[in-house]
């Protein structure tokens, strides 16, 4: 099975990147995942169930360590004609 995340981490802030912001965007860069797309308020990533799991479980736990207050999270399964 194949998933995809959309995330987004707060408090915003428009000038700077802050760094729960920053911590979970490393999170999922580092994970094995097919597809990553960063945008100016959430992100997306693609990728097998496993691995993105994995992912959503390490940038809660980062994100909230670095300070974030609300992260939204957004899993969906992919279907096979969207590959």
């Amino acid at each position: 099975m194949r998933l995809r995340v959309e995330y987004t981490t707060e408090p915003f802030d428009l000038e700077e990147a802050p760094e729960h912001a920053v911590v979970a965007r490393e999170v999922v860069a580092a994970a094995h995942l097919d597809a990553f797309d960063v945008g100016p308020f959430g992100n997306t990533a693609e990728g097998a169930a496993d691995e993105v799991l994995d992912a959503v479980n390490g940038l809660l736990r980062a994100s909230l360590g670095a300070g974030a207050t609300r992260i939204s999270v957004q899993v969906n399964v992919v279907a096979e004609d969207e590959r």
